[in-house]
């Protein structure tokens, strides 16, 4: 499913390109990929107390400029970045009319990079953990129809299904640029055997993605005919 990208990477009114990024590199490397960050984003790499995670910060960015770099024919340190009141990174400076729409999303050491060209788009990981009280949060943030479902799953599947239902809702709500203050209001109809469905807003389209092993994911993608491609950087 994870392939390497050609060299003459082109992206087409239907394409969805997703990338699976490793975010524990080489240290040259990490050092590399720093150079190529804007101020603000060093300070805000150096805000992480542990330095793992300072490191997979500096990857993940330095990662998402060398990937849009490719798309906008620059190198990866012209890249300019706005942000949406909500904090949702867009393309800024004179790159906002490129039609370029990005989301990158991490979790434990891995991210996911979703790409599209004149549609919005949203992506979300996350890694399955142990979750305690996982009938709670299903009930305090799902629907519930949603909530039903995780509750009538035995507890070895409850795990997966919440977490499938989460980063569903995420990918809409970054796509949209809302963020998680309205997670109960978008509906998702899955089971363990069925694919996730958007059932609130019948205008996107919503593709399930598995990352590696212990990991769901979902990309939320304005309209329909879509032309998904998964690469490995």
């Amino acid at each position: 499913m994870w392939l390497a990208a050609p060299t003459d990477l082109k992206l087409l009114p239907y394409d969805v390109h997703i990338w699976r990024i490793d975010l524990e590199r080489p240290e040259p490397e990490l050092q590399a990929l720093e150079a190529t960050l804007s101020s603000d984003e060093i300070a805000r790499a150096r805000r992480f107390y542990f330095q793992q995670h300072q490191q997979r910060f500096i990857a993940g960015r330095g990662i998402l400029r060398a990937i849009l770099g490719r798309y906008l024919g620059v190198e990866p340190q012209a890249v300019r970045f706005e942000y949406e009141p909500r904090g949702k990174p867009i393309l800024g400076d004179t790159y906002i009319h490129s039609g370029l729409s990005f989301n990158l999303s991490h979790s434990q050491d891995l991210a996911v990079c979703a790409v599209s060209i004149n549609r919005v788009i949203g992506v979300d990981i996350e890694y399955i953990r142990s979750v305690s009280d996982v009938e709670a949060l299903a009930k305090r943030f799902f629907s519930p129809r949603e909530y039903a479902v995780v509750r009538s799953l035995p507890p070895q599947q409850q795990q997966k299904v919440f977490f499938r239902y989460w980063t569903c809702k995420e990918a809409y709500l970054k796509a949209t640029g809302v963020g998680l203050v309205q997670l109960e209001q978008v509906e998702i109809s899955l089971t363990p055997e069925e694919p996730a469905k958007l059932t609130t807003d019948e205008q996107w389209s919503l593709i399930e993605l598995l990352p590696a092993d212990n990991y769901v994911g979902a990309v939320a993608v304005e309209g329909f005919e879509l032309d998904l491609k998964c690469w490995q950087y």
